[in-house]
C-alpha cells in the first residue's frame, strides 16, 4: 500500500467565497480608493494574475464582493418571520422580528458595509443598486409576504402589506439606524421596540368592536 502524501511547496490561496471574503475585507479597510489588486492578492496567498483571471478589474472584484455579501444575508429573517405567521401572539412575535432586524441591520460588518456601498454609490451606482434590490429590497418583501398572510389569518388587518413592511422596518430602526450612522451610538433596544410594535399594532390590529 502507497501512502499518499500532500506535495510540499507553498500551501494553496484562497479562492471562490474565501477569496470574496478576504477582498470584503481589503475593502472595508480601506475603502474602494485605497484598496489594491495586489493586497487581495498578498492576503489570499495568490498571484495577482490568479486574482486578474477570476475578477478582471477592481470593480469586478468590489462587485462581486457586494452581490455575495448581500446574497449571504438573504433568509436571515426566515426564523423569525415563520414564527410570526405561524405563532399566535402576533405583538410578542413582531417585538422578536424587529429585535432580529435590529440585530442584523445594526451589527457593525454590515453597518461598515452599508457605509462603503454608499460612499461608492456615484462611482459605481450599479453595485449600489444591486445591494438595494437583493438585500433591502428582497428583505422588505419577505415581511410583506408575512403581513400578507397574517391578514389573510384575520391577525392584522393590512391593505398594502408592501407599505406596511417600510412601516414597520422604518419603525424599529428608523432612530437607531441614524444615530448608528451619525453618532456611531445604538439607543438602547427593548422599550423603543415595544413602543414601535404598539404603534404599528395601533395602526394594524385587527377591530376587535
Amino acid at each position: 500500500m502507497v501512502e499518499e502524501r500532500t506535495p510540499r511547496g507553498r500551501p494553496p490561496g484562497s479562492s471562490g467565497d474565501e477569496l470574496l471574503a478576504i477582498a470584503r475585507a481589503v475593502f472595508l479597510d480601506r475603502g474602494f480608493a485605497r484598496a489594491t489588486m495586489d493586497e487581495v492578492a498578498s492576503r489570499a496567498h495568490i498571484s495577482k494574475a490568479s486574482l486578474y483571471r477570476a475578477h478582471r478589474s477592481k470593480a469586478a472584484l468590489y462587485a462581486a464582493v457586494v452581490s455575495d455579501w448581500a446574497a449571504a444575508g438573504r433568509g436571515a429573517m426566515r426564523p423569525a418571520l415563520n414564527q410570526l405567521v405561524q405563532g399566535e401572539d402576533p405583538e410578542s412575535d413582531l417585538i422578536e422580528l424587529g429585535a432580529t432586524i435590529r440585530a442584523g441591520v445594526l451589527s457593525p460588518t454590515v453597518l461598515a458595509m452599508r457605509h462603503l456601498v454608499s460612499s461608492e454609490a456615484e462611482a459605481h451606482p450599479e453595485v449600489a443598486a444591486t445591494y438595494f434590490a437583493e438585500s433591502w429590497e428582497r428583505n422588505i418583501d419577505d415581511l410583506a409576504d408575512a403581513f400578507r398572510d397574517l391578514d389573510r389569518q384575520g391577525k392584522l388587518e393590512i391593505d398594502d402589506p408592501r407599505a406596511a413592511a417600510d412601516e414597520f422596518t422604518w419603525l424599529v430602526i428608523g432612530a437607531a439606524l441614524n444615530a448608528a450612522l451619525l453618532k456611531g451610538d445604538v439607543p438602547d433596544a427593548p422599550p423603543r421596540l415595544a413602543s414601535a410594535v404598539a404603534l404599528f399594532l395601533a395602526r394594524y390590529a385587527p377591530d376587535t368592536n
